[in-house]
């Protein structure tokens, strides 16, 4: 059966870095418990009765929107609140719920960094399956240190799906993704990387894994709030060169 094992994550504070926008804010993050280890292969295939390969692997290849449903799911398997609400694929959060959910990208961070300030938690070949172990596949979980939380493959072997949205003035839906995959340069692998993609956008190296934890507020949560996602997207002028076109 099914078993996801979640790390207690205390309550705490990060500095998140916008690096288009040359800001940075501090965030104050609540109490939150994230997965040891991204969601399997084997978790993926119980819960949503699809084929597993290679059972011990983090389930990869899964776009933003399949991710989410995956949450839902997982919460109905345990009888617990689904935490996200659909309007075809307008997807909202219900902060109130305490089903299984995305992290947001800041609580993603602070779990990963466990305390620590470098780019790394450990030496990175300790820590992560990279471009240096010269792997073609996503790799077993657990097989690398654990960060000072226990957690396993933060860094390296897939990138991670978040809540938040990754830049919506430049980028409209995109969603954050973190943490490196197991193809990517050391500079790709470290705590503090942004990338992101389409909501239906799959690749072989992105995964997820599961947060949980129900808030008092509504729109808000963890470093993420629906107003600031509309102050982000707001811009007015003709997009420049290289940004993507919105309301595709």
């Amino acid at each position: 059966m099914t078993d996801f094992e979640m790390a207690r994550i205390p309550a705490g504070k990060l500095t998140l870095r916008d690096a288009r926008r040359s800001a940075q804010r501090e965030v104050v993050l609540e109490a939150f418990e994230i997965g040891v280890y991204p969601v399997t292969e084997e978790q993926f295939a119980e819960i949503l009765g699809v084929p597993a390969r290679y059972p011990d692997r983090p389930a990869a290849d899964v776009s933003w929107l399949r991710a989410v449903h995956f949450c839902n799911a997982a919460s109905e398997w345990e009888g617990l609140d689904r935490v996200y609400l659909f309007d075809g694929e307008d997807v909202s959060w219900d902060t109130t719920a305490d089903g299984y959910r995305l992290p947001t990208e800041a609580e993603w961070e602070y779990a990963c960094r466990a305390g620590s300030t470098g780019p790394h938690y450990a030496p990175l070949a300790d820590a992560a399956w990279t471009a240096a172990d010269g792997v073609g596949a996503p790799q077993k979980v657990g097989g690398k240190l654990p960060n000072l939380h226990g957690l396993f493959d933060t860094l390296g072997n897939v990138w991670e799906w978040c809540w938040d949205l990754l830049d919506p003035a430049r980028y409209d839906d995109y969603r954050v993704f973190r943490g490196g995959g197991f193809a990517d340069d050391a500079w790709s692998v470290r705590a503090s990387v942004r990338r992101g993609g389409a909501p239906r956008m799959h690749h072989e190296d992105l995964g997820l894994r599961l947060a949980r934890g129900g808030f008092d507020t509504e729109d808000a949560a963890q470093g993420w709030s629906a107003w600031t996602d509309r102050e982000r997207g707001a811009y007015d002028g003709p997009l420049p060169s290289g940004w993507t076109p919105r309301g595709r």
